[in-house]
């Protein structure tokens, strides 16, 4: 099943807080790089009264198969795209600004 849903950068990241596990499948697309990768943790972190929402990915990448954190509140304003696949469900994350 794919489901394709349009969302602002902070409404992705709450969706990002909210519905993406472990295990799961995450392509994150944003200014000129694709990272997929399986996701291994996402944290919660509070810092100066602002949360961040930081995810650990095994990156899935033929030349790059390396574990990353991204902190998607650095990266929000440049996302483009988010792709999280569980299980049967797949959905596609379009951002507008």
């Amino acid at each position: 099943m794919k489901e394709e849903i349009v969302l602002k950068p902070d409404e992705a990241l709450e969706y990002v807080k909210l519905n993406v596990k472990e295990e799961d499948v995450l392509e994150l697309s944003y200014n000129r790089v694709y990272a997929p990768g399986d996701v291994l943790n996402i944290q919660v972190e509070e810092e100066f009264g602002e949360e961040n929402v930081i995810v650990s990915l095994h990156l899935n990448g033929e030349l790059v198969s390396d574990v990353v954190r991204v902190n998607l509140n650095d990266i929000k304003d440049d996302l483009l795209e988010i792709g999280h696949i569980s299980g049967e469900k797949e959905t596609i994350i379009v951002i507008e600004d």
